[in-house]
């Protein structure tokens, strides 16, 4: 199965998404989006895909969000991918394509809607949540 993650090794919903598809078995392809972002028509396409508007992807905390006025609503859809191809840190993670759709999975749990493999595996959180207990039951929808 084939399966993409655009992945920041230094956010934990990230971490704890990526470990969530490594539990169901599946090594996933990983795009440190940061090292190498995404081209226009591949984010254009991920937020189509997942159901989003470009702004509903962009993240704000600790990103030139505000520096760059990107709440200026009259900015138009080209613009604010302008502002994320040059600021990458400005495109929410992680997004996840599988065979079963695509996602923006925050909060992490939202890979399994497109991961049904992993569903029978028992998963706990980094910080100790438990996502998944040891009878394949989902905990806290």
């Amino acid at each position: 199965m084939s399966i993409t993650i655009y992945h920041n090794p230094d956010c934990g919903t990230s971490r704890n998404t990526l470990a969530m598809i490594r539990n169901a078995g599946i090594e996933p392809q990983i795009i440190e989006y940061l090292e190498t972002p995404p081209e226009r028509t591949t984010l254009k396409d991920l937020f189509r895909r997942a159901g989003m508007t470009v702004r509903d992807a962009l993240r704000q905390k600790g990103t030139p969000y505000a520096e760059l006025s990107l709440d200026n609503l009259a900015l138009t859809d080209e613009q604010l991918l302008d502002a994320m191809l040059t600021h990458p840190i400005l495109i929410n993670r992680p997004f996840v394509v599988t065979p079963h759709g695509v996602r923006l999975c925050r909060p992490s749990e939202l890979v399994l809607e497109i991961l049904p493999e992993a569903m029978n595996r028992p998963f706990t959180k980094e910080d100790g949540e438990v996502v998944i207990d040891d009878k394949g039951r989902r905990v806290n929808k």
